[in-house]
């Protein structure tokens, strides 16, 4: 009999697994992920090709992919000639764009977000149709009653 009780509540779990992907909250969250995929990559070529070259050019040509420390205390021009010769680094640089990217991403989300919620709130405010005048019910209730006469 125990036996049955685990297949039995197996199956409720089951049961409710399957609801919950039918409801349609799994593929809406599906979308949601992959357009957020394709949403991060046009962040991170803003970030990459158009803001930070903006940055490097405002800041003198600073280029904050080669922020760096090398922990094995040398000195090395860029990141590229630090990890040839094998230095652990911390680059900082990187964290930098990171962040830069994050908030960008998070201020296009506010936007997005924002229009969105101004939209919605229009379309509850929009009046409701008006109610038929008396003489249009009356003119309905005559129709109604030489239809039936016929």
């Amino acid at each position: 009999m125990a036996k049955n009780k685990v297949v039995e509540k197996g199956t409720g779990v089951f049961k409710e697994f399957k609801e919950f992907i039918a409801k349609g909250n799994v593929f809406d969250m599906a979308v949601g992920v992959v357009i957020g995929g394709a949403f991060g990559a046009i962040v991170t070529s803003l970030v990459n090709d158009i803001i930070m070259p903006l940055v490097s050019l405002a800041t003198g040509g600073i280029d904050f992919a080669n922020w760096f420390v090398a922990l094995d205390g040398g000195k090395y021009e860029t990141l590229a000639l630090a990890q040839e010769a094998g230095a652990a680094t911390l680059n900082y640089g990187n964290l930098i764009s990171v962040i830069l990217n994050f908030l960008i991403i998070a201020l296009c989300i506010f936007f997005v977000v924002k229009l969105f919620n101004k939209l919605k709130k229009k379309q509850e405010e929009a009046p409701a149709p008006a109610e038929p005048s008396e003489e249009v019910l009356l003119l309905r209730e005559i129709r109604d009653s030489l239809k039936k006469h016929k």
